[in-house]
């Protein structure tokens, strides 16, 4: 019942109650009259204070709203024992708004004096005897089931915390499997396209050249054209080749088991080892989520087949750093060679129109242009830090 409104519905009704018995027993006196007003005390400081220690304060304030209350039930009792009635709110309210179960249990031993106290400045000794009876009937059971449904909040709780991480390990999970589906579906489709078209091509190359060898020795106009169109054939043939295996590196997966830097490190020789082109790797970033390690991985990945494909370079390098606040991740990948020309991210054959959306669903951002001392930058940058809902902040 952490809902202040029937916390304020619950002090009107046990109000109400103890006017109704004090005024059911005519003929009306002073005791009558101050009854109502300590009642009506006790709800002025309900509707003034209390009410704000919803759902819970801090010890001091549930100490001090906790004397206040007491010491209206103590006056109350003095003046008509019935006053005691107040405890069913006070009990329920003390361990409900308490920020721990010492200062729930403080409060209601302050209830069982106070009753005690009114009990004896009411009847004298044979209050006290009477009050210490009422006392500890009311703050016995108040306390134990105060405890019991503390424990049973505590288990509560604990299940919540445990079923979202539950939920969380499901998403991770989740996210893994489909991580390794499309690898395993990207792996298959480099492997049919190196095993079908790759090689295709690499027959068609072959043939072209042993035709070409063929016609070396026949003369006259026919057989140049010819072989002026079998040369032709072969740089065709030499030029889909080169993509189709630009298509089948960029597919290729990269295993990033071993944080960013190491999987860049494995791209990199693999790139070198199949073209020759030297490729340097710096970086510094640790600690990156998965998703945009999958993120940097594949735009490096991607910015190494465009190096493959267009740059005509001998020399790249792939650099990693994280700087700014709030902290932002930076790949740079550059090359010496020709430049990008006219290529912005959205022509077709650059792959960066791709690369910009998968940049983008992580909040990141995607440069492409020439350098400084000639050839190809590209630079992403996406946030080091994600929100709880995953998303970019």
């Amino acid at each position: 019942m952490q809902n202040v409104r029937w916390w304020d519905a619950a002090a009107i009704a046990v109000t109400v109650v103890i006017a109704a018995l004090t005024l059911l027993d005519p003929p009306f006196g002073p005791d009558d009259a101050a009854t109502c007003a300590t009642a009506g005390a006790f709800l002025l400081v309900h509707l003034l204070w209390g009410r704000r220690c919803v759902p819970e304060v801090d010890a001091r304030q549930h100490l001090a709203i906790a004397i206040v209350y007491a010491v209206i039930l103590a006056v109350g009792t003095a003046i008509e024992p019935s006053f005691a009635i107040l405890q069913a709110f006070l009990y329920p309210f003390v361990w409900s708004t308490s920020p721990s179960t010492r200062s729930a249990i403080i409060a209601n031993l302050l209830f069982a004096v106070s009753i005690v106290a009114g009990y004896t400045v009411r009847s004298g000794v044979g209050g006290l005897l009477a009050g210490a009876a009422v006392a500890a009937l009311s703050v016995g059971f108040s306390i134990a089931l105060g405890l019991w449904i503390t424990r049973i909040a505590q288990f509560g709780n604990e299940r919540a915390r445990l079923l979202d991480e539950l939920q969380a390990a499901q998403g991770q999970l989740a996210a893994m499997h489909r991580d390794a589906g499309i690898a395993d579906e990207r792996a298959r489709l480099a492997r049919e396209i190196h095993d079908t078209i790759a090689q295709s091509l690499t027959g068609m190359v072959m043939v072209a050249q042993r035709t070409e060898r063929r016609l070396a020795s026949v003369d006259g106009e026919a057989a140049a054209s010819a072989r002026g169109d079998v040369e032709l054939m072969e740089q065709m043939a030499r030029e889909a080749l080169t993509e189709a295996r630009g298509l089948v590196a960029s597919l290729a997966p990269v295993e990033s088991d071993g944080g960013l830097a190491e999987a860049l490190r494995r791209l990199a020789a693999t790139f070198e080892r199949e073209t020759g082109v030297r490729v340097a790797v710096t970086a510094d970033a640790a600690g990156l989520d998965r998703e945009l390690e999958v993120v940097l991985l594949r735009c490096a990945q991607e910015a190494l087949a465009n190096v493959r494909k267009h740059a005509r370079a001998s020399a790249a390098d792939v650099v990693v750093t994280t700087a700014g606040t709030p902290p932002e991740v930076v790949l740079a990948v550059r090359d010496d060679g020709v430049g990008p020309g006219d290529a912005s991210p959205g022509d077709d054959g650059f792959g960066l129109a791709g690369m910009r959306d998968r940049v983008a669903l992580v909040g990141g951002r995607l440069e492409f242009g020439a350098g400084a001392a000639g050839g190809t930058v590209l630079r992403v940058v996406v946030p080091a830090t994600r929100d709880e809902k995953g998303a970019a902040p």
